[in-house]
């Protein structure tokens, strides 16, 4: 036997756990039941309440978060991973765009404007303090994608460099059944706004604007604008963002529809026939003008992290994690103007922080590491985990798997439970055998053309080749079914998603996320005592990334 191998079976038989594979059912449970709803509520009213001001980076609240994190972990017994420190430095930049002037628009029907916030929102990455796009062209490029495993190029023989590039939301294949056909009605990364303008910047384009619609983008306006009323972070770049167009926005649909009208398109046709293979873009014959100031101020952040020390396998690691931030202080709403965030995401640190406790009680160690990950920054563009996925502190060749969960209804126990990405990877064999013992079933995201897959920090593992899961019941209610979940998850997101009112009521019921913390829990349990790892399925974008360093 090798010696390395040897000396770890030995490491393990020493460390009195050799029966952690396959523990007693009743230790599995006696452990599950320290998960409280009553201390979830402690959490959720401290990180949510007004004295985190909302909990952004770079702010006082986050100064709060992060030492209210580390001293729960300590207290937990998990090792900090940086000395004594639980902290990951994460260096950004903060970008806070001036109000800017209204786009000036030019066609051979004579002058027009748009007006910032009815008509649309823009930015930029660049860090110069004055940003102008002056008689820029503007080109529609369909849904501005250029996908060769789906033998799509909405750019080609379409000249944008130096232009104003309008595109769709989404990807083609929304609305379809089709699975083929990128993924049917599921979003695709190209669906994603932040391929689009990273797109749009590598042919050249000056701006890119996308065209805004509910559905598709999984959203309201509301969310747009909100979004963009606020500054920015971005991780530091090594060319001041240069690389980027230099206008990024979006437009309502309503001001599409003029735009198109206007030189003689109808919005509606056009989509349909930008779902066709071949589709060819056109020039509006119209040029855009408008003036912005940009401020940047550079500052770093924290990732917080804790480590449950494993056995034999010590040196391997399964991660769980839920982002601290939220969006700080921002437009006042009926009076207030702290966007607390205690569903998004206080109810997924108290689902982490209860798993580390499940963990805690057992009477054995687990034989890999658990590491119990609260990113900075996933609001701005999931910079915290994307700032760890490019500079890992464990090797991701030994990391096993992410658990990531992100914005738990708190409206009680659910009979699902929901994948979001479902068909990526292998992780969710483990969460259906799980999930059975709970009595419940396995739901694809019914949802999946909003992209949510993209969108939380389980992706910053998965584009580096990590196995991720992000799965929570979320849409068929114990005793009231899915019409009441639907009308709930609706309500919800249209008042008080990235809002002052996502803040704790004495009415929730967090049942539901106690009974994932468990599912979940029980998930890594088995990852942590197995000697394999799991892999993506086929099919999947992150499969190949994945072999191509694990090999070595």
């Amino acid at each position: 036997m090798n010696f390395n191998k040897l000396r770890k079976a030995f490491l393990f038989l020493l460390s009195g756990s050799i029966f952690a594979c396959s523990p007693p059912e009743k230790e599995l449970k006696k452990a599950e039941s320290v998960i409280s709803t009553e201390r979830m509520v402690e959490y959720i009213k401290e990180l949510g309440s007004d004295d985190y001001q909302g909990r952004k980076p770079f702010s006082e609240g986050e100064t709060k978060s992060i030492n209210y994190i580390a001293k729960l972990y300590k207290e937990m017994g998990l090792e900090p991973i940086n000395g004594d420190s639980y902290f990951q430095e994460v260096p950004l930049v903060e970008v806070t765009v001036d109000v800017p002037e209204d786009i000036k628009l030019q066609s051979y029907k004579g002058k027009s404007e748009l007006k910032y916030r009815d008509d649309f929102v823009i930015f930029s990455r660049r860090l110069q303090d004055d940003i102008e796009l002056k008689n820029s062209e503007m080109v529609f490029a369909g849904y501005g994608i250029v996908a060769p495993e789906y033998g799509w190029d909405d750019y080609i023989d379409l000249d944008v460099k130096g232009k104003t590039v309008v595109v769709m939301v989404n990807d083609p294949g929304f609305g379809s059944t089709d699975k083929s056909f990128f993924k049917g009605n599921e979003m695709t990364y190209y669906g994603r706004w932040t391929y689009k303008y990273e797109e749009a910047a590598r042919q050249g384009a000056a701006g890119l604007l996308i065209i805004h619609q509910t559905k598709p983008a999984g959203y309201p306006w509301s969310v747009v604008l909100n979004s963009a009323s606020v500054p920015k972070l971005y991780q530091q770049p090594k060319d001041n963002y240069q690389s980027r167009c230099a206008a990024e926005g979006w437009l309502t649909w309503k001001t599409a529809e003029t735009l198109f009208h206007s030189c003689g398109k109808n919005l509606n046709e056009e989509l349909k026939k930008a779902k066709q293979p071949n589709y060819k873009g056109f020039d509006f014959n119209t040029k855009l003008s408008i003036k912005f100031h940009n401020k940047a101020r550079f500052d770093k952040t924290n990732n917080v992290l804790g480590v449950l020390r494993g056995t034999d396998l010590a040196d391997e690691y399964i991660f769980y994690s839920a982002h601290w931030d939220h969006l700080g202080i921002g437009p006042k709403m009926n009076g207030d103007s702290i966007y607390n965030g205690a569903v998004d995401n206080g109810t997924s640190l108290a689902w982490m922080f209860e798993i580390a406790k499940a963990f805690k009680a057992m009477p054995q160690k687990p034989r890999r590491s658990i590491v119990f990950f609260a990113p900075s920054a996933e609001e701005s563009g999931l910079n915290g985990s994307g700032y760890y996925a490019d500079h890992p502190i464990f090797p991701l060749k030994k990391t096993v798997a992410n658990i990531n969960n992100d914005l738990m209804l708190p409206y009680g126990k659910m009979r699902d439970v929901m994948i979001t990405g479902y068909g990526q990877s292998e992780l969710e064999d483990y969460v259906v055998e799980a999930a059975k013992n709970q009595d419940r079933y396995i739901l694809p995201d019914p949802n999946a053309q909003s992209g949510m897959y993209y969108r939380s920090d389980h992706f910053s593992f998965a584009r580096v080749g990590v196995p991720s899961l992000f799965v929570r019941g979320n849409n068929d209610h114990w005793e009231k079914g899915k019409e009441f979940m639907s009308e709930k998850e609706q309500y919800w997101l249209a008042n008080h998603y990235h809002k002052p009112f996502d803040e704790y009521e004495d009415w929730w019921d967090l049942e539901g996320v106690v009974d994932d913390a468990k599912l979940l829990f029980r998930v890594g349990w088995k990852l942590a005592n197995e000697d394999k790892f799991p892999n993506w399925k086929e099919g999947s974008e992150f499969k190949a990334i994945r072999e191509s360093y694990m090999k070595n």
